[in-house]
Parts: structure tokens; sequence; C-alpha cells
């Protein structure tokens, strides 16, 4: 493994960097009290290039490597969970998965101008009685003639007031359970498609999030993704991707935390000397790099498998279940230095610590990921070849 970025991946980084300290820094707090941000913010993402940064430059995107996709989420979380969200939800989930399972017509119709920012993507998996348990599900989709109806609801929906297209799960067949799950690309605009935004989160409030419901939708049977019953195989190779998104954006959040708590260090004195001086301070400093400096080396690991077009499920669940819970621990540690400061949105730890929690629940709680590292060890878990996966990385700097 390679652990020295490109020149191209350094540009990357410091134009992300400046975008976030320009774009999001100076109005992140006010967005955050009111719920709420700035639109325009995707359209400016995507003139960068960073709504399809990892697809390929033949469906719009701006065609780099995985770990870039990294990167990116990197810089956007050290602003604020919401507009990394924002990237691992059209991209890593819904962007990505077109990529490996589309057909060379949705890639064209729908992926192309997600990918340019044009249209912005999201994902309709969990359901109100299924979030870890996905056979749970209850939406059906019944085929008729040339359409599918959909009939069903999800919630917690990043994007779910934002996106045009949607990659929604139902079942085609539920007497075979998830072998019965199907995928189909869902347009806003359909008759009997609704949206509603959650209120009242904990965290990331400044992102969009909520349900979304589904009322005799007619979806053409062209918008089926991959074959009927290959929803479940579908959704959990989305996951990886979505996960390796989540897990890079922790990195951010946990160097964020890293970078207040120096600066605070250096301008709080206590006892006559700054408290970056008192032993039990460093402690909390020293836990965050190593956290810092473990996390990354485990999101870009799975990012050098995805770069050879290798399976990662394993490598990506153990990067998200560890990056989550340093940067949720890097957060409370960052505020227990902040002392009663922190406590008030004056400084940015509190929202910190508020947004690391959803990252340690959504996409595989950590109890879920520890039960998979450990079947993994004990042999109980083997994963199989799928028969799409993403392109490999070619050092020519196009995917293939």
């Amino acid at each position: 493994m390679n652990f020295n970025f490109s020149e191209e991946q350094n540009l990357l980084r410091q134009t992300v960097r400046s975008f976030v300290d320009k774009e999001v820094m100076p109005y992140i707090a006010e967005w955050d009290r009111q719920g709420q941000f700035d639109p325009t913010i995707y359209n400016k993402l995507a003139d960068l290039g960073f709504m399809g940064v990892c697809i390929p430059e033949e469906y719009g995107g701006s065609g780099m490597d995985y770990n870039s996709l990294a990167i990116v989420c990197e810089e956007l979380e050290r602003g604020d969970t919401a507009f990394r969200t924002a990237v691992s939800v059209h991209t890593g989930l819904n962007s990505m998965t077109l990529l490996q399972w589309g057909t060379e017509e949705q890639k064209q119709k729908y992926l192309t101008p997600q990918a340019k920012g044009e249209k912005i993507g999201a994902f309709g998996l969990t359901e109100p009685g299924a979030g870890s348990d996905v056979a749970s599900l209850q939406s059906t989709a019944v085929r008729n003639g040339d359409y599918y109806i959909l009939n069903g609801q999800k919630t917690w929906i990043s994007l779910c007031d934002v996106a045009d297209h949607f990659l929604v799960f139902a079942y085609t067949d539920k007497s075979k359970k998830h072998h019965g799950i199907s995928a189909f690309i869902v347009e806003r605009t359909w008759e009997g498609f609704s949206s509603k935004a959650i209120k009242g989160k904990h965290g990331i409030r400044s992102g969009n999030t909520g349900e979304l419901f589904f009322d005799n939708v007619k979806v053409p049977a062209e918008n089926l993704l991959g074959e009927e019953g290959e929803g479940f195989k579908i959704a959990m190779s989305a996951l990886d991707n979505g996960r390796f998104t989540v897990a890079a954006g922790a990195v951010g959040q946990i160097m964020a935390c890293l970078e207040s708590s120096v600066k605070y260090c250096h301008e709080r004195e206590t006892f006559g000397k700054p408290i970056g001086k008192h032993q039990l301070v460093q402690q909390m400093i020293a836990k965050m790099e190593a956290g810092l400096q473990m996390s990354r080396l485990l999101v870009y690991r799975a990012g050098e498998l995805k770069n050879e077009g290798k399976r990662n499920t394993r490598e990506t669940s153990l990067a998200k279940w560890q990056a989550c819970d340093f940067a949720n621990q890097a957060a409370d540690d960052a505020m227990q230095i902040h002392g009663a400061y922190g406590y008030s949105d004056e400084y940015p730890v509190e929202r910190y610590l508020r947004n690391s929690k959803a990252p340690v629940i959504y996409e595989g709680t950590r109890e879920i990921h520890t039960i998979m590292q450990a079947e993994y060890v004990l042999g109980y878990r083997k994963d199989k070849p799928l028969n799409k996966t993403l392109p490999a990385w070619n050092p020519d700097k196009e995917l293939v």
C-alpha cells in the first residue's frame, strides 16, 4: 500500500478545505440553530466536481479514485456532518450503486446528471420497523404490465425533500424473504410520491432528513435496478460504499475535534499555565491523535481495495465501526477540554458531540459491526463474490 498522497489528491484536499472554510464555517452555527442550510451549497459542490468525484468522466464525473472520495468526505465533515452526509448519500449510496448495478440506459439517464450535480440522488431502505433487520421491510412492488405498483413508507432518509431520484427497496415476492427484495429507481415527480422532514433531531440539524411515502406509485419496469430478487445484494453492496464515506467523514470529525481542542489548549490558562500543559488534558489530546491516525489507516486500506476492484465488506465494516467510535469519543473529550464553554454553541464542540452520535447508529450500528467482525474471525461469515463489482481504479487516472 502506498501511504503517499498524489499531487492531485493533495490539491483536492486543499480545494475542499478552502471551500469549507469559505462556504461552511462562517454560517454553520446559525444553520444548525435554524435547522436548515443554504441549498445553493449543493450547486457549489457540483461546480467543483465533488458530487461525482469518483464517477468516471464518461458518466459526467471527475474520474478520481475512491480514496479521493474519502478525502472529500473527511474535509466536508470537518465543516459539518450534514454536508458529508449529502455526498455519502448522493455519491456513496446512490451514484456508486448505479455505476455498479445499472444498465447503460440507466447510467445515461440517472447517473450522468447526478455525477454532474444537475440532479440529486438519495437512498430509501430504512422503514419504521426495518433498520438493522432489512428483511422486515413492508414496502411492496407488484408487477402490472410495463410497470410496478409501489406502496410503502421509508424513514430516516437523508435528502428526503432535496433529492430528485431515489433508490428504493421493496418486496416483489415476500415468500422468498430477503431473496424477494428488489431495487427501483424512483423519481420525485411521479404521482403518489411524497416526503416529509423529521424535526427535533439531536444532531445533524442543518441536514435534511425525513420520511418517504409511496401510494400506488407507477414505476416503469425499466427502472428495476438489477434483477428481481437482487435488491438485498444491491443494498448490501451500496452499504459498503456508504459506510466507507461515513468512516471517512468520521476521520474528518476527529480532525475537527483535535484542531478545536489544540487551539483552545493554547488560549485557556488554569493554575498559571496553558491547559495543554496539564497531563490529563494531554491524555485526551493523545487519544484523539491516536484515533485519527488509526481511523485514517483503516479507511484508506478499504479505499485501496476498492481501487483494486476487490470486495471490501469486512474492511469497510471495521473502518466504519472504529472511526465512528473514535469520533464519538473525540467529541466527548473535546467538550471536556473546553469545560463549561464547550457546553454552549459559542464553540463548535457541542455540535460535534451531537453530530457524532448518529454515525454510530446509521449504516450499521456499532453492535451490528461488532457481530460482523466477530463472525469473520470465527469463520461464521464469509463473503461470496458479487456478480457485479465496482470498476477498479487504473493508475492512468481512469476507472475501467
